[in-house]
């Protein structure tokens, strides 16, 4: 199946029904008085996630979404039905934009969580809701007003815990394949990467976390070369950052300096990736002898300033990727500890009304 992460909609929910004019119209009852009925409320509109999709691409089939106007009311005070909901399935992770207004109007990030998108319109009132003791016989009605409009950006942001990024041929792909069950296509050549790929690294049982893999990156690309920076969206949920470095590229370019062109390019990106957590894992260390390594490493190191974690690996034979792996799950879980002890003021503040609901 193709991979579409960005589609355009349009989703129009019902209009409510008119309410309606009657009176009560039966043998021997003289003067029955009004008795017509509300009309029904239109339908909504709701976006719902689902685990079983993962990409966008039927989107780009359909395109207009319409929920179900609401009945007009009848006589002998009979309400009309309300319109059916639309439910459109969409995955998890997708966030809608409003194009008009720019405000995001739904953030799918579970399972089976529903967003509305838009609001049906209200039903009429019967002239049975306008008697009073000085008006008997009311020809007043209402009509249902019109149900919201709306062109909506759906774009898909994959949930993962843990994204790859790094230049062509760096190893992102053969390192996602020897830790997770996932395939993605490997090959001699830059860009073989054509859309992200998932995987999900089992360290035991119950202990496992996702891990994202994007196109390569080259410098540039924010000004639409290679494959551009349309893909790093999917890294804007992940916990840390893997930068990929390869100790020997095929066009002998400097791992320093590449690493500090793929850092702007991030900036450039925006979206808080640069505030992330980041790891450096230089890959391929089974290309070239020990000493060699080390030298390259400390070299790529003093020129960065770096501080942070850094990890050497092979993503062909496995060396170094266990020691990886196991410190990501720690680093992870420690993560979500702390959160959980020290949550945002926002989170803080709905779990105490939802106590004192």
């Amino acid at each position: 199946m193709k991979f579409v992460d960005e589609a355009r909609i349009k989703v129009i929910a019902g209009d409510g029904g008119n309410g309606c004019l009657s009176f009560r119209r039966e043998k021997y009852i003289p003067r029955g008085g009004p008795d017509g009925g509300d009309g029904g409320n239109g339908g909504d509109v709701y976006l719902v996630g689902d685990n079983n999709i993962n990409t966008l691409v039927d989107f780009r089939h359909t395109r207009t979404y319409t929920a179900e106007r609401g009945s007009n009311g009848g006589g002998a005070n009979c309400t009309g039905r309300g319109g059916q909901d639309k439910l459109i399935p969409v995955p998890v992770g997708t966030v809608a934009t409003d194009k008009s207004t720019g405000e995001i109007v739904a953030d799918i990030v579970d399972d089976g969580q529903k967003d509305l998108v838009a609001r049906g319109g209200k039903h009429g009132l019967g002239n049975a809701r306008f008697k009073s003791s000085t008006n008997r016989a009311p020809r007043k009605t209402t009509n249902g007003t019109p149900g919201d409009r709306r062109e909506l950006s759906l774009e898909l942001k994959l949930l993962a815990d843990v994204g790859l990024l790094g230049y062509p041929n760096a190893g992102k792909s053969s390192l996602i394949r020897k830790v997770s069950a996932a395939k993605p296509r490997v090959a001699d050549y830059p860009f073989t990467t054509l859309h992200p790929n998932l995987g999900v690294v089992s360290i035991e049982p119950h202990r496992s976390f996702v891990m994202a893999d994007i196109p390569g990156l080259i410098e540039g690309a924010s000004e639409g070369q290679g494959l551009g920076i349309r893909f790093l969206r999917h890294l804007s949920r992940t916990g840390l950052l893997l930068h990929v470095i390869d100790l020997a590229p095929f066009d002998e370019h400097d791992p320093a300096q590449a690493a500090i062109a793929l850092y702007n390019e991030l900036s450039k990106f925006g979206a808080g990736l640069t505030e992330k957590s980041r790891w450096l894992v230089f890959n391929k260390m089974d290309l070239m002898p020990q000493d060699e390594w080390q030298t390259k490493v400390a070299d790529t190191l003093k020129t960065l300033d770096w501080e942070g974690p850094w990890y050497g690996v092979s993503a062909m034979d496995g060396r170094g990727t266990d020691q990886l792996c196991s410190d990501i799950m720690i680093y992870l879980e420690q993560k979500q500890q702390d959160e959980k002890d020290n949550p945002p003021p926002a989170a803080a503040a709905n779990a105490e009304a939802d106590e004192d609901f």
